[in-house]
């Protein structure tokens, strides 16, 4: 069975590579996200940045796989996880820090991320025969919205509590975060992180799976939808509709040779936040000018 950093190839892409190609192409994407509003950023500035998130994804089980500790790799991600949930919150419930268009940022990958690796440690429990513990992590995940919904079935009243309602909200948002929430990537994205992790000891299958499936969610239901309507040309799919663009990210994972490559190792744990806040806090600062 070919394993992935076990598979040596001559030249190829290191996960380093993959890494700092993501954060390129992801720092593109965020230009245009931040600063749309000007009408200065190109659309191409997101088609590329469609790119991002799947190698940071791929990058990420790589990781996760060989990791000296589990623990340890899944705390600093949870920890900026919770930390930007709890500010996303802070701006959407309570309207601080938010620009005067009422524009915020919601990234929030690093929530989609840790959700993914509580999954990824319940398979590989299941693989070691660990049933209580594999089942109980990957119920816990998929279970967690509707444990929510029925306590506010039971416990109606609190809806209409506004400090209770506003801890549930926060708890739901930050710490214990419901997999059903999930914007940044959605539930498509959530469905391939597990493929890629389940299959990753077989990498033809492994990202031809993902690549298919990507393709069915993002592309398939949006043309059908669209080509109803009697203005709609298929053209579009490649220039307003391109989110489903993500799929071809599978050929520079093709491309990475299972080495893991050197250097920056905490650059891109810290890169993500920073550079989130920093461009929304110049995009906030150019706003102002422009009004």
């Amino acid at each position: 069975m070919e394993t992935t950093r076990a598979l040596t190839k001559t030249g190829g892409i290191t996960e380093t590579g993959l890494k700092w190609i993501a954060l390129v192409t992801m720092v593109m994407d965020h230009i245009h996200y931040f600063f749309g509003f000007t009408g200065m950023i190109p659309e191409w500035f997101s088609m590329v940045g469609r790119l991002g998130a799947p190698l940071f994804l791929f990058c990420l089980v790589e990781g996760f796989t060989h990791t000296h500790s589990r623990k340890k790799y899944f705390a600093k991600v949870y920890i900026l996880s919770a930390a930007m949930s709890a500010l996303l919150f802070f701006m959407a419930f309570g309207g601080i820090l938010v620009r005067p268009d009422g524009f915020y940022p919601g990234n929030g990958m690093m929530t989609t991320f840790a959700v993914l690796m509580v999954i990824w440690q319940g398979i590989d429990w299941l693989r070691e025969k660990k049933f209580a513990k594999g089942i109980g992590a990957i119920a816990a995940v998929l279970c967690w919205p509707y444990v929510v919904v029925v306590f506010l079935l039971l416990f109606p009243g609190v809806q209409e509590m506004p400090i209770a309602s506003t801890i549930v909200a926060f708890v739901i948002t930050s710490p214990l975060p419901m997999w059903t929430t999930i914007t940044d990537g959605g539930w498509s994205f959530l469905l391939g992180g597990v493929l890629l992790y389940a299959l990753r000891g077989h990498r033809r299958v492994q990202l031809t799976a993902w690549a298919v499936l990507i393709f069915l969610c993002d592309f398939v239901p949006t043309f059908g939808m669209l080509c109803r309507q009697a203005d709609f040309v298929w053209t579009q799919m490649f220039t307003d509709y391109y989110e489903w663009f993500g799929v071809a990210a599978v050929l520079l994972m093709l491309l990475y040779n299972g080495q893991r490559g050197s250097g920056h190792k905490q650059l891109f744990y810290w890169f993500y936040p920073a550079h989130v806040y920093l461009l929304y806090g110049a995009s906030c600062l150019l706003y102002n000018v422009l009004r």
